[in-house]
Formats: structure tokens, sequence, C-alpha cells
């Protein structure tokens, strides 16, 4: 989230200051991926259409923080993304666009909300095969906010067993396959603020989009790190946490404590996930070190082996060996 504070400080900032010694294992990556909750706009107006708390709002220019971290794409499927109307929502996409950065889950209509980004993941470092990556994005808050055959907004997809829910997510996936995707994310801005566990229907929803095709699944709403399950050998995020925001600390939940999440896939197959503990502060991300680190540490070794997910510390971080 670039607005508020965070937009302020960008004025008097490099963007690659934003995230501090976390940046190195951000460029070793061959792919990133965030949600970004905020309108990249001018535009000023907010939304009125239905009640909101909050608005978040950046200067285009906040573009550059995404750059600076060689951001490849973006979901857009939230509950912010059109919090300065249909116009903040079409100049995010198109800063985006002129940036080189890919975004899914919003457009000009519901075919292009729900369209799949497709990624190549630029594998020169690690020495890997190309790899074409396909992300879906969706949402099931601010129905106000969904995009029509007419109108533009967001790809609204309540959290849902019925068959006309899951056929949609199956037309997606099957959509990504058949424009040539090797990976499908399928990332999802789905539930409540401060849950610290997916509910029994969340994970039943999250298994059948596993098995309906998707090879990760993404999902970010809770603002803090929920735990990792493992379903037929691919990894269920349930809820990756916060990054970079300017909220206010909750002071037991704690979403001023937050992890990178690193993926390692070879051959479409999951070999490895590391977490790397961080700390939050406002329009900055830190690794997180002594007492910090071990709490972080501790809270998500108890989160993921709930869901049988063995996760072991290694120096600096955790580690999942699949």
């Amino acid at each position: 989230m670039l607005g508020r504070l965070v937009n302020e400080r960008l004025k008097d900032m490099q963007p690659e200051v934003v995230w501090g010694d976390v940046l190195p294992h951000l460029a070793q990556a061959d792919l990133r991926i965030v949600n970004l909750e905020c309108a990249l706009t001018t535009h000023l107006q907010p939304w009125t259409r239905t009640r909101k708390m909050f608005h978040f709002r950046a200067d285009p220019e906040a573009v550059r923080v995404l750059q600076g971290a060689r951001i490849d794409a973006c979901t857009l499927a939230n509950n912010h993304i059109l919090d300065y109307e249909e116009q903040g929502l079409r100049d995010t996409l198109r800063v985006l666009d002129a940036a080189g950065i890919r975004h899914a889950g919003a457009g000009a209509n519901d075919k292009e909300a729900a369209a799949p980004a497709l990624i190549e993941a630029s594998a020169a470092k690690s020495g890997a095969a190309r790899c074409r990556v396909a992300l879906l994005s969706c949402t099931d808050n601010e129905p106000g906010f969904a995009a029509s055959a007419d109108h533009p907004g967001t790809n609204y997809l309540e959290v849902s067993l019925q068959q006309a829910t899951l056929a949609r997510i199956a037309n997606s996936i099957a959509q990504a396959r058949a424009q040539g995707a090797d990976l499908v994310v399928f990332s999802n801005h789905c539930g409540a603020n401060f849950v610290e566990r997916p509910s029994a229907e969340f994970r039943s929803f999250a298994r059948r989009v596993i098995e309906l095709g998707a090879d990760i699944y993404h999902g970010h709403s809770a603002h803090i790190c929920q735990g990792i399950e493992i379903y037929q050998g691919k990894p269920i995020l349930y809820d990756t946490g916060n990054f970079i925001d300017d909220y206010a600390v909750h002071p037991l939940l704690r979403n001023d404590r937050s992890c990178l999440f690193k993926l390692m896939f070879a051959h479409g197959k999951l070999r490895r996930i590391e977490l790397l503990p961080v700390s939050l502060s406002v329009a900055h991300v830190a690794l997180a070190r002594g007492g910090e680190f071990d709490a972080i540490c501790t809270h998500m070794e108890m989160l993921c082996a709930e869901f049988g997910t063995g996760i072991m510390r290694s120096d600096d971080r955790l580690v999942y060996e699949a």
C-alpha cells in the first residue's frame, strides 16, 4: 500500500530505500509478485457509492517503488483499487503498463479483469529452464467494485463451493494453460482483517482451487500471515500478510511482523519454500533480527504445524523442503 504516509515519505527518499536490506533477496528471484492495494492516480475524488472507512491513493510516481524492486506483476483484485473511482483504476492500469509491470484482477470489463497475466520468469540466475507463469487474481471484497460486461472493476469471486464458482475457476485455469502457462498462481484477496487462521470453508475452497489445476494458492487480506498447507504437493499460502504500508499496529496480532515468501519450483514441482521474517515500519521493510526474528519464526512454525507443514529454522530464514 503506497498511499497516505508512504506516498508522502516517497517525496524525500529514493524508492529503493523502502525495501531496505530485503532488496538483495528480491533481486535473486526469477519472478516477483505483489498485491498492489492502492490506486496510482492524481484523481482526487474518492469512492462514495458504498460506505468505506479508508481510501488509498498514491501519486503515479510511486510506481518507482515497484520498479526499484523489479516487481514483475501486481494483483489488483482487492478492496482498494477503486478507492478513487473508475478513473483511479484506469490511471493505475496505464501507469503499470507504462512501467512494464504486468497486472491481473481488474480491468475495463469483466473479461479483462478475469484474464490471466502471463509472465516469462527470467531464470538467468537460477540456471533453470525458462518458465511461463500465469497470474490469476480475484477478490470477495467490495462487491460494488465488481467489473461487468460494460463497466470497469475487479474480478469479483465469492469464496464458495457452488458449481458456478468452481466452473469459473476451472475455466480461468484452463485459459491460462491454453495460453502456454507452465505454472498457474491463483491469487485471492479474500476474508476479514486480523484473522489468524482460515476457516474450514476457506480451507475447502483453497484445496478445490488446487484440485482444479492451480499450482500455487496465494492469499492476502487478513493483514497478518497465516500458515502454509501443502496439498497434493502444492503450496497453499493462506495469507501472506503485509509488506509496505503505514498501517496502525495491532498490539496483539502484530501486523508489523511479516515474511518474504520465496517459492522454488523445478520442472513444474514445488521443491522448497523459504520464509524470510521481516519487520515493518512506515514506508519501510527490513529483515527481522533478534527477538523480532525469534517471535516471527515461533509463530509461523506453530501456524504451519497446524497444517502438518514442517518448517525449520536455517540461519536467517524458515525452510520447507518438499
